[in-house]
């Protein structure tokens, strides 16, 4: 045992490379895709260290090119599901007990290998499997995973030095222990680096996991969890398992040693886990932790004095990267008509600026939809907006899923500002502008606060700071993450912890100091040095 107090190193972000011409970086990813386009893979689960095809043969197609297969996987049932919670919780003692620094150092070798051997490999799955461009992938597979990794464990520094005071002749300490039991980690497909962080952030505080991906993301998981093993994680402490929620649900959250859930999804799915918990609550040794990050409508304001160039490129850059298939993704934005004719113009000439197509190809911005049920789901949005009286498309409205899924970036102005795509998260590609008179900026500011259910990321663009000090009131509670004079989306771990509040979800803040106390169960030591010898007290001494 080291009697040493040690000092991780200083975490810092991981650089985004460019990926210009001619650039070494962009020559190592374009080989890498040929590879894995070359060799169709079966990918398999990892129960306690042991690598399980499970039932069944599923197939796994780039969401922009449907008739190639890039492996196939199968799926657990409830046996392997229950096998998986053995698997974590006979590896949990050891796991929970192993000091913090040789739990921190696999995540930091983890974080370096990401960024080094691996950079080529997790950005080409990224791309293929969730039809990420090439920029796209980088500050996601990368760059923002590193970022998890490496600050997570400065975080777990930072909880681990809160101590208490100590008066004479006592030492008070706080322990910091891992849950009791097993969690379960839910992840989506749009993000890898949150596909790596809700196993990981909870593995890194002394728990061990059962992790389900999103089916369409299960390509790039299988690198993040080679990944893991390579950096030295032990057999037993994240399980990966692919298996549909009925199955899993059944199994996990009648299991009294569930103890909590790390979740980004939708909304209607996290309410129904949450009623299947409280359900349950009686069976469970302890309250299991629910943590959950659920989508947004997120908006942009402009004020009148905004410059309307900028506005353009936040709505062109904010809606409509990684097809808006970001929670943080602009769906809604409200522009005074007084820079209504400038920020259209500067907006169509970017859009038809942009190129629609495979990853594969660097000069595409936009790529496809994630699969059919998104697809159908857009494209009903922008089939009705076509029949509605009120509401002009300007921009996109095609669709087509022949070869891909493939919607062209649409943007819907409304003169109903309550009108469906104002206020329903999509998903999607889709804008939807409502232009509001300039004199009504602070009703409009309401009408933000009260049109959506959702609370995660809003803007507001404005060169006047009284108008912009109005909207920072107003929202207050309308958005967790909130931008000025910039785009909604691209928080960053160290710089903006991520998270909402009402319809969006817990507010936890991954990627921050926040999200990781709620991995841990505090105790408190209390050790007296001079024992009393006597019951009575001075009080005592005198009528």
């Amino acid at each position: 045992m080291s009697n040493a107090f040690f000092k991780v190193p200083i975490a810092k972000n991981e650089p985004v490379l460019s990926y210009g011409p001619g650039t070494p970086e962009k020559a190592a990813l374009k080989s890498m895709l040929q590879t894995l386009k070359s060799e169709a893979i079966e990918v398999p689960m990892t129960i306690g260290g042991k690598k399980i095809m499970g039932e069944g043969k599923y197939a796994m197609h780039p969401p922009h090119e449907l008739k190639h297969t890039l492996g196939w996987h199968g799926k657990a049932d409830a046996k392997m599901v229950g096998q998986a919670i053995d698997a974590a919780l006979a590896a949990k003692k050891d796991w929970e007990n192993m000091p913090w620094q040789d739990r921190a150092a696999i995540f930091l070798k983890a974080a370096d290998l990401l960024a080094g051997p691996y950079r080529a490999k997790m950005n080409a799955a990224t791309m293929l499997a969730q039809s990420k461009n090439a920029f796209q992938a980088e500050i996601d597979a990368v760059a923002e995973l590193c970022d998890f990794w490496r600050f997570n464990v400065q975080f777990m520094i930072d909880i681990y030095n809160q101590q208490p005071e100590s008066p004479a002749g006592t030492w008070n300490r706080m322990e910091y222990r891992a849950l009791e039991g097993f969690i379960f980690a839910l992840t989506p497909f749009n993000f890898t680096s949150i596909a790596g962080n809700l196993p990981g952030a909870p593995a890194l505080m002394g728990n061990t996991v059962v992790w389900k991906p999103a089916d369409t993301q299960i390509y790039s998981a299988a690198v993040i969890m080679e990944i893991l093993e390579e950096a030295g994680l032990p057999d037993g402490v994240i399980n990966l398992v692919f298996v549909d929620g009925k199955t899993a649900g059944e199994v996990i959250f009648t299991h009294p040693d569930f103890a909590g859930l790390p979740f980004t999804g939708s909304t209607g799915v996290f309410q129904t886990l949450w009623k299947t918990i409280g359900n349950n609550i009686a069976n469970y040794k302890s309250y299991p932790r629910i943590v959950g990050e659920t989508g947004g409508k997120d908006f942009v304001i402009a004020h009148s004095s905004a410059d309307p160039k900028q506005v353009a490129v936040a709505l062109g850059r904010g809606a409509f990267e990684f097809q808006g298939q970001k929670c943080s993704a602009a769906s809604r934005a409200y522009i005074p008509k007084n820079i209504w004719k400038d920020v259209k113009k500067y907006l169509l000439a970017d859009l038809a600026d942009m190129k629609m197509g495979s990853p594969e190809n660097f000069t595409n911005f936009i790529n496809a939809v994630i699969d059919e049920k998104a697809f159908d789901k857009i494209s009903n949005y922008i089939a009705e907006a076509k029949k509605s009286k009120g509401e002009e498309i300007i921009a996109g409205g095609n669709f087509d899923k022949s070869e891909g899924y493939f919607i062209e970036p649409t943007v819907i102005v409304t003169e109903d500002p309550k009108y469906t795509t104002m206020c329903e998260e999509i998903f999607g590609p889709v804008l939807t502008i409502y232009v509001y008179e300039p004199k009504q900026y602070e009703k409009t500011l309401e009408l933000v606060d009260s049109s959506s259910p959702y609370a995660l990321t809003g803007a507001v663009l404005s060169k006047d700071r009284q108008a912009t000090q109005l909207a920072f009131e107003k929202l207050r509670h309308s958005a967790g993450n909130f931008y000025i004079n910039d785009k909604p989306t691209g928080a960053v771990v160290g710089q903006q912890p991520f998270g909402g509040a009402r319809a969006s979800g817990t507010n936890d803040k991954a990627g921050s100091v926040w999200n990781l106390l709620r991995w841990v169960s505090p105790r408190a030591i209390k050790e007296n040095f001079l024992t009393p010898t006597d019951y009575r007290y001075p009080f005592l001494g005198e009528e």
